[in-house]
């Protein structure tokens, strides 16, 4: 909105030439969905706790019995503080901007329609995993198809360490786009097990996707770093910092001991927006880097699930994500967080080095 309505008056005005720099309405979208989601939390959480929105604990976790009652569904603050900062400091006519929040808003409906199944039954499970992927591959679809028609879009596949190695993978990307959604909102959700867990990792990848969409919307940089460049992209980087600064603020409340948990309106919204992300900058192959931590919970899900069934009954880990197995062997909650932190932190580096290392 600042955008639209004050940088015209630069030429006029040179002190708002400065609304037109992405750099500074990016820090400002940031501190804008931060401060709104810290001064709104604590009368938001109050509500949930009115209305009854408190977390069932899975009868297998039994070191989170203490955990039950405290409110879920905290995933709509983190909407409330982006969709604030977003309609004031993004270029509300950029196109790439509406695609990554119709992405977000998208899988948070399914995640909110699964957290109210929730509430509605009075247990840990929502809706049925069918109905929770068909509307994962109908927003992802859509959101793909957008992409997919605009010209100034390719269908090539970037692939990492390598400035001359891509393919254009033609129709066939479109379902393998949807496919990044999925793994990537489901992973998200996977890791969402303990007190501030999966937003950590997210807000890593959010800012390390960020600068690889700034690069891929800046045809210098663009062509400096050997990355496909894609113009008016750029304008997401806003958008990027914005679910940054909404995602601090909700960790202010998530935090160990949390106040309040994210639910899948959260998790699902995030991790499908990451999956976008990484399509809309062309580095999809690098998400699994960049969301290294993601991938690692959700390996340790499929190898536990398929030995299980394998071997009639046996376990390689005592309890699948992993987070759960560390738990187990007695490892204190925060020490595994901060933990998880770091390995993510470590992962995102791993992933910047691609710009550089060609």
């Amino acid at each position: 909105m600042f955008y639209n309505f004050l940088a015209p008056l630069a030429s006029e005005w040179t002190f708002f030439n400065v609304f037109r720099y992405i750099t500074f309405r990016s820090m400002a979208a940031l501190i804008t969905a931060l401060v709104v989601s810290v001064l709104i939390g604590p009368r938001f959480i109050a509500w949930l706790q009115r209305v009854k929105c408190g977390q069932f604990i899975h009868e297998d976790v039994t070191a989170h019995a203490a955990k039950a009652g405290t409110p879920t569904m905290g995933g709509l603050l983190i909407v409330a503080g982006l969709s604030f900062s977003i309609l004031l400091w993004t270029d509300l006519t950029s196109p790439y901007v509406w695609q990554t929040f119709f992405v977000f808003t998208g899988f948070g409906l399914v995640g909110l329609w699964d957290d109210f199944s929730k509430l509605h039954h009075q247990h840990n499970r929502g809706i049925s995993g069918r109905a929770k992927l068909a509307g994962q591959i109908l927003v992802a679809f859509a959101g793909m198809y957008m992409l997919y028609i605009n010209p100034d879009y390719s269908s090539r596949l970037t692939i990492p360490f390598f400035k001359e190695w891509s393919s254009d993978i033609g129709w066939f990307y479109l379902p393998f786009g949807i496919f990044v959604m999925l793994a990537s909102s489901n992973a998200v959700n996977l890791t969402d097990g303990l007190d501030g867990l999966a937003i950590g990792p997210s807000i890593v990848a959010v800012i390390v996707f960020s600068i690889f969409i700034y690069v891929t919307g800046h045809a210098r940089f663009a062509v400096y770093l050997l990355v496909p460049y894609m113009p008016g992209i750029g304008e997401v980087t806003v958008f990027c910092a914005a679910l940054t600064g909404a995602g601090l603020g909700f960790l202010w409340f998530n935090a160990y001991p949390a106040q309040v948990f994210m639910g899948d309106v959260g998790s699902l919204s995030i991790g499908g927006t990451l999956g976008y992300l990484a399509l809309l900058c062309k580095q999809e192959l690098v998400l699994a880097v960049v969301g290294g931590l993601f991938v690692i919970e959700t390996l340790s899900v499929i190898l536990q699930v398929g030995y299980f069934r394998w071997t009639g009954g046996k376990r390689i880990f005592r309890m699948a994500p992993l987070h759960h197995h560390f738990e187990l062997k007695g490892i204190p909650e925060s020490k595994i967080i901060i933990r998880f932190w770091i390995t993510s932190i470590l992962f995102g580096l791993i992933a910047l080095s691609v710009l550089k290392l060609r």
